[in-house]
């Protein structure tokens, strides 16, 4: 649960943690969307290499990306094995009941397993390579034309930073309280489905205590800084769009093409 990457920043020097906040959620965003035009063996195949591509830019170790996709490797098999066995059409090879194993399940799970994988890693180089503030101010910037109809996006972005920042503090709590019942006995790894939920329950009410604690710890520290929730606040942190980002413009533009050339119509 400690190697969970949601909202951990890895160090690093490469083009890709140059580039502007801002440009890669919204390059994150648009490659999960231009994922659906692919329809076919080659397509996928690009997708693939396109996204290997942003995984070798950021010059880290492929350690830290398995990391990332690790604990959702059991959805990722979960939802293929759905598509293999309830997928119908196509050439027939096994069946029994209601499952049953096609040429065109096989092929869904395929490319299921692909577009899983790829949202991941995609995702998980944004998310390494761009601190938790940052995807907050770029989310903020991303809604800033909600506020035409008085959304409140300065506290949305507010909340998201915090959620950002505390979701791996909230993991390593997890870790320290299971290793502290470990060492006084508890069992969370034998025992059937139900046996481990009751494990796990214990867990519950100190970590939730925790929480507690460091909301209020969090919002008396806010309070002395001079915090209020108003608008005309001044920014630390100013984002600016560089020649990096260009960078972006020309890996999307060739990455469209391919898939409008090769995809099956």
């Amino acid at each position: 649960m400690s190697k969970i990457l949601i909202g951990r920043y890895v160090p690093g020097n490469s083009l890709v943690y140059k580039m502007d906040p801002r440009g890669k959620l919204l390059a994150t965003i648009f490659f999960i969307l231009i994922i659906f035009l692919a329809n076919n063996p080659l397509t996928y195949a690009i997708v693939t290499i396109f996204s290997f591509i942003a995984v070798a830019a950021t010059r880290l170790r492929p350690k830290v990306f398995w990391d990332g996709v690790k604990p959702l490797v059991w959805l990722i098999f979960f939802t293929s094995l759905l598509q293999l066995f309830f997928t119908v059409g196509g050439k027939v090879y096994w069946q029994w009941t209601i499952f049953a194993v096609t040429s065109y399940g096989i092929e869904n799970a395929i490319y299921i397993f692909i577009r899983f994988t790829v949202i991941i890693l995609i995702s998980t180089v944004m998310t390494v390579t761009t601190m938790p503030l940052e995807i907050a101010d770029a989310m903020e910037w991303l809604l800033t034309p909600l506020k035409l109809i008085k959304v409140p996006v300065d506290k949305i972005a507010l909340v998201m930073s915090i959620a950002l920042r505390f979701v791996p503090t909230l993991f390593d709590e997890t870790v320290k309280i299971m290793n502290a019942q470990r060492s006084r006995g508890a069992d969370f790894n034998n025992g059937g489905l139900i046996t481990r939920a009751k494990a796990i329950t214990p867990l519950l009410i100190p970590l939730f205590i925790n929480s507690l604690e460091t909301a209020v710890d969090l919002s008396t520290a806010m309070e002395s800084r001079g915090y209020r929730d108003d608008n005309g606040r001044t920014r630390y942190r100013i984002l600016r769009w560089s020649k990096f980002d260009l960078l972006d413009l020309g890996y999307f533009a060739i990455l469209i093409a391919l898939l409008l050339i090769f995809r099956t119509h």
